[in-house]
């Protein structure tokens, strides 16, 4: 693996690989990586001929108040990592060449920014939007990846993608999950023993929930708001934002119906950990006449009827069951 530090080098590296014909496979990191990360790696390297990973902290996302300064690094076991999943070109740019000193233009997609975690971080997706763009103008992918983990980034850089007719497919990963069902990110290593052991509850609370959703016993959004809070009230944890919408556009539903994203922030300990759900409720006339069955009891510590239970035991590490998507520019 060749590590490169200018966007000179990795263009021109990625240029001399379309050359002979390869397609380009993009995965931007902050490094300190996961399975989650790898998992990316690994599906690129299975559809690309050239396999690039960035790792980059970037600053343009965090607030003055985040954990920029401390965010977790680890360089030597990132790139053995990235070797061992044959990444081919790992970019590390530094931060004064990403940003000059008096850099000012800055990318804002309007409305998809504004819900979820954009209403308590302002100005992170414009950090997001900004950075990625850079990022994809240096590599000049075919092919982008990222997890689902972060919903509602993925529905960002979509719509970027989308308004600036960039030459670049999105394909949009499950999200990888301990045992447990704890989503993988870097700032699990934030978690005490204590804390690392309360926080799958965020995971079960959002599948029982939205289980109750499907089946017609949750037929409200600020229910559903109001259920989540509920199951994760008295524990370890502080949810910070509980909503449900709909999954593209992350516009509120009035009827909760089609294709929707439950998504909550939960702050544990020093951790901020986001998490999500994406699932379909049919229309009425789809169920037909099936009858819902008896209300499940939501309880705390993400429980519903009991048939959740802290402690519960999943299949070892694995994505969500979901699909992965792909958006290509029309």
């Amino acid at each position: 693996m060749k590590i490169v530090r200018t966007a000179v080098a990795v263009r021109t590296a990625v240029r001399a690989a379309r050359a002979r014909g390869e397609r380009i496979g993009f995965v931007p990191t902050m490094g300190f990586l996961h399975e989650g990360h790898l998992s990316l790696a690994r599906r690129a390297r299975g559809e690309n001929g050239l396999v690039v990973a960035s790792i980059f902290v970037n600053p343009l996302q965090f607030g003055p108040a985040e954990d920029f300064d401390g965010y977790p690094q680890a360089p030597r076991r990132d790139h053995a990592l990235l070797i061992r999943e044959g990444v081919d070109l790992c970019y590390e740019p530094r931060a004064d060449a990403v940003y000059a000193e008096d850099f000012s233009t800055l990318i804002v997609v309007n409305d998809l920014d504004e819900p979820l975690c954009g209403r308590f971080r302002s100005g992170h997706f414009i950090g997001v939007a900004t950075v990625v763009a850079k990022l994809l103008h240096a590599v000049e992918p075919d092919r982008l990846y990222l997890g689902a983990k972060d919903w509602q980034q993925s529905r960002v850089i979509t719509r970027m993608i989308r308004d600036l007719e960039l030459p670049v497919a999105l394909v949009v990963c499950p999200t990888v999950r301990e045992p447990d069902g704890l989503a993988m990110s870097s700032r699990n290593t934030y978690l005490t023993a204590q804390e690392r052991a309360w926080a799958p509850n965020i995971h079960r609370a959002l599948s029982a929930i939205a289980a109750e959703v499907r089946a017609g016993r949750l037929t409200r959004p600020g229910e559903v708001a109001t259920a989540v809070r509920r199951c994760l009230r008295g524990g370890l944890g502080r949810v910070q934002y509980a909503e449900i919408l709909d999954a593209e556009s992350l516009r509120p539903v009035d009827l909760l119906r089609g294709r929707l994203v439950l998504a909550t922030a939960c702050f544990v300990g020093k951790a901020r950990l986001i998490d999500n759900v994406v699932f379909t409720v049919p229309s009425r006339a789809a169920r037909g006449t099936r009858k819902a069955g008896a209300p499940g009891a939501l309880s705390k510590a993400g429980t519903t009827g009991g048939s959740v239970k802290v402690g519960a035991k999943r299949a070892p590490r694995q994505a969500d069951s979901a699909r992965s998507t792909t958006w290509r520019p029309r």
